[in-house]
């Protein structure tokens, strides 16, 4: 289909944390809107440095080179690694730093959409209210699921649910990064949901679901999912940033 014009409503909290080390960002050209979701790591601020820099250059480097599938977003991201990794300074808080990152590209004109990631930020996406596909995680519990080691339902709690495969930073040899297999279809009232590990620990695919249903637009549905995270995280006083990105299609 064609004809698209889109909706886009942003969340960031710092949760329990004494500082936000979530970053997000999106840009549109007359074509072509792509957002960008990062979770940075690295200690002492280097996650705050590492998450901001994947963003602004991966958005920067998708202005100047729009990608047209999801292999291309995906040599991007690896072009947004050898960036970052450039960036590290020994004996600063840069020197270690390291961040997740998801990536969606929505066509308006033709109505098609590609996505790439890396790390444990995820993408989802929804169709008549229910949930149609989402992203796979590059991390231990994700590897344990695949293996059948693990049920989905135990990822959000297993102890080891932070540990992962794959992040920006990382020498390029050891990366692993994702990505749709090509352009694909999107509907009138898709809607798509960017968010990081703070966010989807607390929040299953059910809740997610009846949110949707319930919200009156997408900064209500926002509103719904981060009270639900501070609802369900109450017990545990440091925990994560939160972050979320929704976009729904809509007909011209």
């Amino acid at each position: 289909m064609g004809g698209l014009r889109l909706d886009a409503a942003l969340l960031t909290d710092r949760g329990g944390r004494h500082y936000n080390e979530d970053a997000c960002g999106h840009w549109q050209s007359g074509r072509q809107w792509c957002g960008v979701l990062a979770d940075g790591a690295g200690g002492h601020g280097g996650g705050d440095i590492a998450s901001k820099l994947a963003v602004q250059q991966l958005i920067g480097l998708f202005a100047r080179e729009p990608s047209q599938d999801g292999p291309a977003l995906a040599a991007l991201l690896r072009r947004t690694n050898d960036l970052l990794l450039a960036r590290r300074a020994p004996g600063t808080a840069s020197q270690d730093m390291h961040s997740t990152v998801v990536s969606l590209v929505i066509d308006v004109a033709d109505g098609r959409i590609h996505w790439a990631h890396v790390g444990d930020s995820r993408m989802y996406w929804f169709r008549g209210g229910r949930l149609l596909r989402r992203t796979q995680d590059h991390s231990l519990v994700q590897a344990l699921v695949d293996a059948g080691m693990l049920s989905v339902d135990q990822m959000n709690t297993h102890p080891k649910r932070s540990e992962l495969r794959s992040a920006l930073g990382l020498p390029a040899e050891q990366l692993e990064v994702s990505h749709g297999d090509g352009p694909e279809p999107v509907q009138a009232g898709d809607a798509f949901l960017l968010c990081t590990d703070g966010l989807w620990e607390y929040v299953d695919d059910a809740l997610l679901e009846s949110s949707l249903a319930a919200a009156p637009d997408l900064q209500g549905w926002l509103d719904l999912l981060a009270a639900a995270v501070r609802r369900l995280a109450s017990h545990k006083a440091s925990h994560d940033n939160f972050t979320a990105l929704a976009v729904w299609a809509r007909s011209v």
